[in-house]
């Protein structure tokens, strides 16, 4: 069992490092919540022009320092790396104007500004007084958030229509008399006890404030984005590399990645039928996932049977990986498998607290409804999200706070965590976890939407010849493609679509990440031949943290 190492003496580079974490959070509080650290509660962050150049002014000092330090060993080498990396990218984001055009289904401010009252406290009396401060705030930050939108129209960099669209709808369910603010105040109570009277009359007059905010953003989008807003969802090459990079913490030939994600998808798709076909002898995907699906001995009625299920198969994962492919120490073999308190679909990990006293948790957000699930297709997720996925990946993480500062550990890219994520996937395969031919479709039918994901994404940003055509990609395009690469329903697909088309090099990041690492590994095992020990390796990169990959590949190759 793993033995956690003594306490490493601060360096400089740690202190800038810390620093800049600080900084962040002087910045931005609302990232407190996120971190769990106390102070500034119910504050945001300045979302308007002014408070994208204090911002970068803020990025560009903190560079010169990163540039003048020393590194004193091999975790500042790779501290100094990755920071400065980030800090360019920053710089180069704010000087391409990209707060600008931050408009999106999923991940840009429109969504952040609420998002945040999911995870603040609302156990105490103070607690609800925080958050009638924060719904206080929120028309504050939604103006200067507005503001920058309007300084995209005044320099022409403006998101796409498609998206103003659907964002607009989104604010509009806010802003109802029935929407999010008010049954967040609805039913207030601290604990079991009611709130004061006049508490509660200040949370629904907040609450009223920030509809009235959202009720401004959706006017704001139609009255004067929506009428200037481009009708192409491309971004283009050159604001598409940034976020490429942004999102992978590496560089890559953007062609070769499109010709490779055809010819991956074409890979994942012929396995998928090859698997099908021993499921479904004369039948193809479809017939082999309605047989799995009309199967009593695949499905679990209840979410009490489904994550007893969840938390079986972790645990069994958990005690047989770390004899075998993976150092995992104790604190970190606590995984809890919970159902989430909401019912938005999906599924998602937190992770251990720094104490460890809160487990890492694998949530599972179960639809209004449902009752029934089919373990063939949630077993990699399993895999995915707990051990040897994310759990591991982030859990170690914690775990190594003696050697890492707290930018170390909380930094980190979407290329390296899903990449690492469908890494684990691929691996639970080799080691025999997913020998059942419908354990294993379900595993290849998330591979291929993320093959699919790379050729769409590339394909209608760069507006690139569709496969097999010498077409150029248009947005409408990706819906009747998406629609053939994966198992979803109508709405979901809508979904995941505008979700590429606003928010672009992210989904890439998934499949192109798990390249990566596998080039990683495969590059080692290589080097060292006989002496490669896949063990050893997993912990190396792991005690790494969640650096971008360029800073991955030369920690690990030189």
């Amino acid at each position: 069992m793993s033995q956690q190492t003594s306490a490493r003496t601060p360096t400089p580079v740690d202190a800038i490092a810390e620093e800049w974490m600080d900084t962040q959070l002087d910045l931005f509080p609302e990232y407190r919540v996120f971190l769990g650290r106390p102070g500034r509660e119910g504050e945001y962050g300045d979302y308007s022009p002014e408070g994208s150049e204090r911002a970068a002014a803020a990025m560009r000092a903190t560079l010169a320092k990163v540039e003048a330090s020393v590194p004193q060993d091999e975790v500042d080498e790779i501290t100094r790396m990755d920071l400065e990396r980030e800090l360019r990218l920053g710089i180069d984001k704010h000087e391409a104007r990209f707060e600008q055009r931050d408009l999106n289904v999923i991940a840009s401010p429109a969504q952040g500004l609420r998002e945040i009252f999911d995870l603040v406290p609302t156990a105490t009396v103070d607690d609800w007084r925080h958050v009638a401060t924060r719904l206080h705030n929120l028309p504050a930050a939604m103006e200067g958030y507005l503001e920058t939108l309007r300084e995209g129209i005044r320099t022409g960099t403006v998101p796409a229509v498609r998206q103003a669209r659907e964002v607009r709808a989104q604010a509009d369910k806010h802003a109802a008399p029935d929407g999010f603010f008010a049954h967040l105040v609805e039913d207030a109570r601290a604990g079991e006890d009611p709130l004061p009277e006049s508490l509660e009359r200040d949370l629904r007059e907040g609450a009223r404030e920030a509809a009235q905010a959202y009720a401004r953003l959706s006017a704001f989008l139609a009255e004067e984005l929506a009428p200037v807003a481009p009708g192409k969802d491309a971004v283009g090459r050159e604001v598409y590399e940034l976020a490429s990079r942004d999102f992978l913490g590496a560089t890559i030939d953007l062609d070769e990645t499109y010709e490779w994600g055809i010819e991956e998808l074409a890979r994942m798709t012929a396995e998928q039928e090859a698997v099908a076909r021993r499921i479904v002898p004369d039948g193809g995907v479809a017939e082999a996932v309605a047989f799995l699906d009309r199967d009593p001995a695949r499905r679990l009625h209840g979410t009490d049977a489904f994550r007893r299920w969840m938390q079986e198969t972790s645990d069994r994962a958990v005690e047989e990986l770390s004899r075998t492919h993976f150092d995992i120490p104790a604190e970190v073999r606590r995984l809890e498998c919970m159902i989430a308190p909401t019912q938005e679909g999906g599924v998602y990990y937190t992770p251990p607290s720094d104490d460890f006293a809160r487990a890492g948790r694998m949530w599972w957000s179960v639809p209004e409804g449902v009752t029934d699930f089919a373990t063939w297709r949630e077993l990699t997720t399993v895999y995915h999200e707990g051990v040897p996925g994310h759990h591991l990946q982030l859990g170690m993480a914690v775990y190594n706070k003696a050697q890492l500062n707290t930018w170390r550990r909380n930094a980190g890219t979407s290329g390296h965590a899903e990449g690492w994520a469908l890494y684990a996937e691929r691996l639970m395969e080799e080691l025999g976890y997913l020998d059942d031919p419908a354990d294993r479709l379900g595993m290849l039918d998330g591979q291929r939407m993320r093959a699919a994901r790379v050729v769409l994404d590339i394909g209608v940003h760069l507006e690139k010849p569709m496969p097999g055509s010498t077409q150029p990609w248009t947005g409408d395009d990706a819906f009747p493609f998406l629609s053939a690469n994966v198992t979803m329903d109508e709405e979901s697909v809508r979904f995941e679509v505008n979700r590429y088309l606003g928010w672009p090099g992210q989904a890439p990041s998934y499949k192109v990440g798990q390249r990566i690492w596998e080039r990683v590994r495969d590059e080692l095992r290589r080097r060292e031949g006989a002496a490669f020990d896949i063990t050893a390796f997993h912990k190396r990169a792991l005690d790494i943290g969640g650096v971008g990959l360029d800073t991955l590949q030369r920690a690990l190759l030189g």
